[in-house]
C-alpha cells in the first residue's frame, strides 16, 4: 500500500448546515510530508479533525493507513489515536507536569510499563533537543521549547501519521523555520506529515508538495 491517507469525496457539513469540506478527494503517501494551506475557514482543520476521528464526514470515505475510518467504534477511537501523533498550534501542556510527564502521558494512557515509558520518553525528548529539560515545568520554557514538548509527546507513540495544526502559529519566522526542520528530521527517518498552515512563505521555501484548500474545496492537491 503507497497511501497513508486516502480521501474520496468527502463532504462535511456542520449542525446549522455550514459545509466546511464539498466532494474532497486526495491522498498522501507513505512516508510523504506535505502541507495544507489556504484561507481561515477554508476546511484546514475540519480535514486534520477527520484523520484524527474528532469529527466524522457526512459523505465520502476516509481511509488511513488501510483503516476505512467509518468502521471505527467510538470505543475503537482513542486506541486507532495511538498512531496519529496530533500537535497543535496552543501545545496543549500540562503545566502541573513535567516536561517529562507531559511527554510521558499518551504511554501512560496505554499502560506500557514503566521502564519502556522511561525509554521512549527520552528518546523522544533527545529526538526534539531537549533531554536535558526533563525536570524542568513547561511555564519555564520557551514558546519553541513548549512545541518541541508537545512534538515530542505526539511522537513518543511511534505514529505512521503525524497531524501539525498551524504549529508555528505562535512563533517567530527562526523559531518557525526551527521546527519545520525537525519536521523535516522526522520524515526522513519514515514518518509521514501533513502540516496546515497559514505561512506561506515558510512553505514557499520548504517546497514541498502543497494541498490547498478554498471555502471547503480542492484548489490544488
Amino acid at each position: 500500500m503507497t497511501e497513508i491517507v486516502a480521501f474520496d469525496n468527502v463532504v462535511k457539513r456542520y449542525p446549522g448546515g455550514k459545509l466546511a469540506l464539498d466532494r474532497v478527494s486526495l491522498s498522501l503517501a507513505r512516508g510523504e510530508m506535505a502541507f495544507l494551506t489556504g484561507h481561515s475557514g477554508a476546511g484546514k482543520s475540519t480535514l486534520m479533525k477527520l484523520i484524527g476521528l474528532i469529527e466524522r464526514p457526512t459523505r465520502g470515505r476516509v481511509v488511513i493507513n488501510g483503516t476505512d475510518l467509518a468502521r471505527v467504534s467510538r470505543r475503537q477511537v482513542p486506541r486507532y489515536r495511538q498512531r496519529v501523533g496530533l500537535i497543535f498550534q496552543n501545545y496543549n501542556l500540562l503545566f502541573d507536569r513535567t516536561v517529562f510527564d507531559n511527554v510521558a502521558l499518551p504511554l501512560v494512557i496505554r499502560g506500557q510499563a514503566h521502564r519502556d515509558i522511561t525509554r521512549r520518553v527520552r528518546a523522544a525528548l533527545d529526538t526534539v533537543g531537549l533531554l536535558s529539560h526533563e525536570k524542568k515545568f513547561p511555564i519555564t520554557l520557551s514558546g519553541g521549547e513548549q512545541q518541541r514538548v508537545g512534538i515530542a509527546r505526539a511522537v513518543v507513540n511511534r505514529p505512521h501519521l503525524l497531524l501539525a495544526d498551524e504549529p508555528t502559529g505562535n512563533l517567530d519566522p527562526e523559531l518557525s523555520a526551527d521546527i519545520m526542520r525537525l519536521f523535516t528530521r522526522l520524515n526522513e527517518t519514515g514518518t509521514s506529515i501533513m502540516i496546515a498552515t497559514h505561512d506561506i512563505d515558510l512553505v514557499e521555501a520548504m517546497r514541498y508538495r502543497r494541498i490547498v484548500l478554498d471555502h471547503g474545496h480542492l484548489e490544488q492537491a
